[in-house]
């Protein structure tokens, strides 16, 4: 069996907890369950039986430019390459895509800079990516870090 595969719609109540047992922790940003349900196809999970244990998001923005969000690897599965498979498989959809450039915004650059991502001003960031950013609670002050790759 893979690590890592694409989710189904089964999974989105267990996807929702795990994203915001991390943002209640101010880890990660929420989701709603009606965002991860309209956009289940972005998502891979790593699962154990029946039991959804990580989850990463691969979010086409443009023709041009994805985004990857949403990675959440429950604290029993950390350290283990979990997160790291979960990235690449978005990152290889990405390129298998032809998106020339994906970034992402998070609380943990550390962790994306493994993948080739470059640490950039939020401000250098299209302002397609704005769009979700004014619905957000912590706009404008977020604290997020952007980091962007182009293939």
């Amino acid at each position: 069996m893979s690590m890592v595969e694409k989710a189904k719609i089964q999974d989105v109540p267990q996807i929702h907890r795990l994203i915001n047992f991390f943002a209640d922790r101010d880890e990660m940003l929420p989701r709603s369950l009606s965002d991860i349900y309209e956009n289940i196809r972005d998502y891979f999970v790593h699962r154990k039986d029946e039991r959804v244990l990580a989850c990463a998001a691969m979010h086409i923005i443009w023709s041009d430019l994805a985004e990857i969000k949403s990675v959440a690897v429950a604290e029993e599965c950390q350290k283990q390459g979990v997160g790291t498979a979960l990235v690449d498989a978005c990152l290889e959809e990405a390129e298998s895509l032809d998106i020339p450039t994906i970034f992402c915004l998070t609380y943990q650059p550390a962790f994306f800079k493994k993948f080739s991502l470059s640490e950039i001003d939020k401000m250098e960031l299209p302002r397609k990516v704005w769009t979700e950013c004014f619905r957000c609670p912590k706009f404008p002050d977020c604290g997020e870090v952007a980091l962007i790759r182009h293939f």
